[in-house]
């Protein structure tokens, strides 16, 4: 018996179960083989092929194509959502996120659960006003301090979450197309990396005249 190769084997199972703490890959021979399949190909070097894309002739930037892809993709996201929940009760996506949010997370106040949804105050409320009246979250003193009120999910709220989750991650799984699973991992590092950059600045609430000059002042022009 070759106890090396035996030896390298163990190994690899070692770093296997290490790197996929969150159930990325099945914990199998097959999510093994994929792991491994994964690490080869991102490990081996490889000179892309240059982009193309619609007006690179007349000077459009990578930026401009990014912004506008993303604003694509949130819309074909929207129009899956949309189907997911046409025949039931939820009005809008937002309203299953939130659920889906404060079932996952736990109970939170209410600036929480709208920061955590990116959404101005206003809008937010309004959600949380019509879930509350829906009686799917409720709201309670909280155990940290009486004057702050933390949400929660109800009973019936979860119901109505569990009723329609089967189609929501039928659009969950339509919005990520036909990427293959290495494609996925490398776009959730990228997305993730543009959430970082631009968290903080949202979170600042800067006025929206002055939005624009402080970013670019303050995150892009010291950069350069």
């Amino acid at each position: 018996m070759n106890f090396e190769l035996l030896k390298d084997v163990i190994n690899l199972i070692e770093e296997f179960d290490g790197q996929n703490k969150n159930n990325v890959y099945s914990a199998d021979i097959d999510g093994f083989k994929m792991w491994i399949t994964n690490k080869e190909s991102t490990s081996k070097k490889c000179i892309p092929e240059p982009l193309i894309w619609e007006g690179q002739e007349n000077g459009r930037t990578p930026e401009s194509v990014i912004s506008t892809l993303l604003v694509h993709l949130n819309r074909y996201a929207k129009s899956y959502s949309k189907s997911a929940i046409s025949d039931s009760d939820f009005s809008t996506q937002e309203d299953f996120i939130y659920l889906i949010n404060l079932k996952a997370f736990g109970e939170m106040t209410k600036m929480d659960l709208i920061k955590k949804n990116v959404h101005e105050k206003p809008v937010g409320m309004l959600i949380i006003n019509r879930l509350i009246k829906q009686k799917w979250i409720a709201q309670s003193d909280s155990l940290k301090d009486k004057r702050t009120k933390v949400l929660k999910i109800t009973e019936k709220g979860t119901k109505s979450l569990d009723k329609q989750m089967k189609k929501i991650r039928q659009a969950t799984q339509i919005v990520a197309g036909n990427l293959n699973h290495s494609e996925k991992m490398e776009l959730i590092r990228i997305l993730d990396k543009l959430d970082q950059f631009h968290q903080p600045i949202y979170n600042r609430n800067i006025e929206s005249r002055d939005l624009i000059e402080t970013v670019y002042q303050e995150y892009l022009f010291q950069k350069k």
